[in-house]
Formats: C-alpha cells, sequence, structure tokens
C-alpha cells in the first residue's frame, strides 16, 4: 500500500514510525513531516488544511490510504474531500471532528448521552461571563470554544485569573477559537487519557496514558501542548474503562450516529478519575500527543492495521495484541516554552542514540540545516522508551536524553511521578 501521513509532529513521527514497521506499507509519504521522518520516509511539501489539493496530491502519488495527524484538517473538513473523492481516510469528518473543535458542541452532546462532565455555561459576552465566574467563585475552569492549539484552557485557581482569562479569549488572545467561551465547574482527581477506535458502528478500545501538561516539575508552572507521558495508566484500571465506555463513550458515539453524523477515527477520551468514577473533561479527535508516541511504541506495526480497520469499518472483527510492557517518554522543549522561544539551535548527539523498538527519539520540532538537525518549534524532541515496568521505561528514557547535548533546550526530570 501507498500511504500518506498529514501532519509534522511527533504525533506524525510516531506514526509513521508503527507504519514503517507493517509489510503491508510499500510506501510512506509524510506531508510536510520533519527532519526526523525524514530519515524513515519521503517527505512532502503540502497545504494539509486545503482539502482540494491533498486529494490531488493522493490521486497523484496512487494513495491507497491516508491518515490525518492533526485536528486542524479534520475540522477544515479534509478527510470529508479524500471520502468525496474516494480515497480511503483514517480521521472523521468535519461534522463529527465538531467534538473538538466547539467545546460547547461537546456540552450539548455530553447533555443529550447523559454523559458525566463537569457543569458548565457558555458565553458570547464578557461581562455576563464575569458575572458567572464572580457568583461560582474559585477554582473554576475557563475554555475557548475553539480550536486553540491545546492552549485555550485556563485553570483558574482564583477569580482574578480567571477574570483576566475572560478579557484575554474576547480580546482576540486566541483568536477566532475565543468569539465563544465556556466555562466549568473545577473538577478534582487524577486525569487520564483512554484512546478508542471508531469505524462509526462499533468501538474499540486500544489503550490509556497520562500526560504531564504543566511546564514545570512536580505539575507547577504554565500549561503546555504536554511536557511528557506513559503508558498504560494505572489510575485507569480496567473497570474505571469499562465504566467509561459504558457511561461516556457509547453513548457519545450512538448520539453522534443518531444525528447522522458517525464518528469514524480516533478519539481521545480525557477523563478525571475520583473514587472511582471517571468524569469527562475533553474529547479529542486525533491521537494526543506525546501520548501517541507512548502508543505506538507499545503497539508497532498492529497500529497501521488497526486504523485500517477503522478506516474500513471492520473493527467489529479487529483485536489488540498488548504486550505485558510499558512506555514513557519525555519532551525535550526549547528554553522558554510555552512562551517565546528561540529557533535554529543545533541539536547534536542524536547520530550516537542506539534507537530501535525499545528506544526511539521522535522528532516533534526539527528542520535539517547544512546538515544539521536544529530546533523549529517550542516542544522539539520526544525521547521514548520501553520496559517491562514504568521504571525501566523511564530510566531507558532518562539514559537516552543523557547522550543528547543541546544547551538551549530543557526537559522535566519527574516524568511519570504520579504512577511511581
Amino acid at each position: 500500500m501507498n500511504i500518506l501521513i498529514l501532519g509534522s509532529g511527533g504525533r506524525e513521527h510516531s506514526l509513521a514510525w508503527a507504519v514503517m514497521q507493517n509489510p503491508k506499507c510499500d510506501r510512506l509519504i509524510v506531508a510536510p513531516g520533519n527532519a526526523g521522518i525524514a530519515q524513515i520516509a519521503e517527505c512532502a511539501a503540502l497545504d494539509i488544511e486545503n482539502g482540494g489539493e491533498v486529494v490531488r496530491f493522493a490521486d497523484e502519488n496512487a494513495i491507497d490510504f491516508v491518515i490525518v495527524g492533526p485536528e486542524a484538517p479534520l475540522a477544515a473538513g479534509v478527510a470529508d474531500r479524500l471520502r468525496e473523492a474516494g480515497v480511503l481516510v483514517f480521521g472523521p469528518s468535519a461534522a463529527a471532528a465538531r467534538l473538538e473543535a466547539s467545546k460547547s458542541f461537546t456540552k450539548e452532546i455530553c447533555d443529550a448521552a447523559n454523559a458525566p462532565t463537569a457543569g458548565y455555561a457558555r458565553f458570547t459576552e464578557a461581562e455576563p461571563a464575569k458575572a458567572y465566574i464572580k457568583k461560582q467563585g474559585a477554582p473554576i475552569v475557563v475554555k475557548a470554544d475553539g480550536l486553540a492549539a491545546g492552549k485555550g484552557v485556563i485553570v483558574a485557581m482564583d477569580e482574578a485569573t480567571a477574570l483576566d482569562a475572560i478579557d484575554d479569549m474576547f480580546g482576540g488572545a486566541f483568536g477566532g477559537a475565543g468569539a465563544e467561551v465556556v466555562v466549568e465547574e473545577y473538577m478534582e482527581g487524577e486525569e487520564a487519557s483512554l484512546f478508542v477506535l471508531c469505524d462509526g458502528e462499533s468501538i474499540l478500545s486500544i489503550g490509556t496514558a497520562q500526560d504531564h501538561k504543566r511546564v514545570g516539575e512536580g505539575d507547577t508552572g504554565l500549561n503546555t501542548g504536554g511536557m511528557g507521558a506513559y503508558s498504560p495508566a494505572p489510575v485507569l484500571s480496567a473497570v474505571i474503562e469499562e465504566r467509561a465506555m459504558n457511561e461516556i463513550v457509547r453513548p457519545t458515539m450512538a448520539e453522534m450516529k443518531r444525528r447522522g453524523t458517525p464518528f469514524q477515527g480516533v478519539l481521545y477520551v480525557g477523563l478525571m478519575i475520583k473514587d472511582g468514577q471517571p468524569r469527562l473533561v475533553e474529547y479529542n479527535v486525533r491521537f494526543g500527543d506525546p501520548e501517541c508516541q507512548v502508543l505506538m511504541m507499545r503497539l508497532g506495526a498492529q497500529a497501521m492495521d488497526l486504523m485500517h480497520a477503522a478506516a474500513e469499518g471492520r473493527l467489529a472483527e479487529a483485536r489488540v495484541n498488548w504486550a505485558d510492557d510499558h512506555a514513557l517518554t519525555v519532551v525535550m522543549a526549547a528554553n522558554g516554552y510555552p512562551g517565546s522561544y528561540q529557533k535554529g539551535s543545533v541539536i547534536k548527539g542524536l547520530d550516537d542514540v542506539s534507537e530501535d523498538s525499545g528506544n526511539m527519539v521522535f522528532h516533534a520540532g526539527t528542520k535539517e540545516s547544512d546538515g544539521q538537525i536544529v530546533s523549529s518549534g517550542g516542544r522539539v524532541l520526544n525521547v521514548t522508551a520501553r520496559g517491562q515496568n514504568l521504571q525501566e521505561a523511564r530510566d531507558r528514557a532518562y539514559e537516552l536524553i543523557d547522550g543528547i547535548n543541546w544547551p538551549e533546550g530543557f526537559f522535566r526530570r519527574d516524568i511519570g511521578w504520579r504512577a511511581l
């Protein structure tokens, strides 16, 4: 098969790595890709949010299967254009992608499906939102309704922070994403993620992970796109997972189908767990980043077969074969992230890292310049390892980091601390 993956981050590098291990893959193109992806697959310059351009590229390159990595092309309807052109694609329609693209839509679906989630109110003007916050008090959560690259959520531990967030969002800090704002009840507990494949009819759970969102050790400081992750997540036991599937995921998928917008792709189910009860924090309509990296590390070549089955509507016959192992990834980010940071610093030592099925450095924000790998984003590398237990995976990942020479970068030294 000729396969095209859309995207350029660590998630897409790990997807490409897993797909390349599958003997069914004859040719792999990643658009636009990055310096790490270019070492294992072809990269192509392509506007991945332009459905017509993606369809034309797929036709010219005899592409059999397209895997959409990030959320923006899905929200822009790229999967719809591919389906209309008869190209097999893994990723939901724009209508189904609203589960991520609109926080208020997700709340509406949860209400209809009776799925447990945080209490909320939605606003299109600042003053009523501020009045609601003053009435509810802090802690409280303020979310930009639309896509904000994972940065449109403010967990406000005091009223002043929440009110400032309202000003920022309606003042345009998150562009069009902040034209509508959802204010939510603050949920206590431990957060974890469940990943579920859907083909419009059948649903298949493919694993759990736990992300570290805060920039600082001990989960302190600003929210980021994620500073590390591990899989499986011990807090998400088999019993809690089944509750989440029965009380949240299945009712949501049934409601989406009832509305004539069945979901096909991967559903990232962000959960808050307290006293054995899962409640929905958010849905994403793509693999998490960096959770995807630990999932792909554990799934390997079968990941492509599972995505292919979801795209073809064959999930009812699919099975996940889990090894009894653990994986952990540590994000190396540019100094200053998630604030302003510099691009273009040289990363040395990557050639000396021995990569195999148990150790991988997935590139997130890199490019090649004059034969050297340089940084080109905020989150730059995902140093990932497997082990028989979480401690072994963690030790291996930090051992890999010790071999990388990049003074302009930083990382958290406590990834996995909740489980360990």
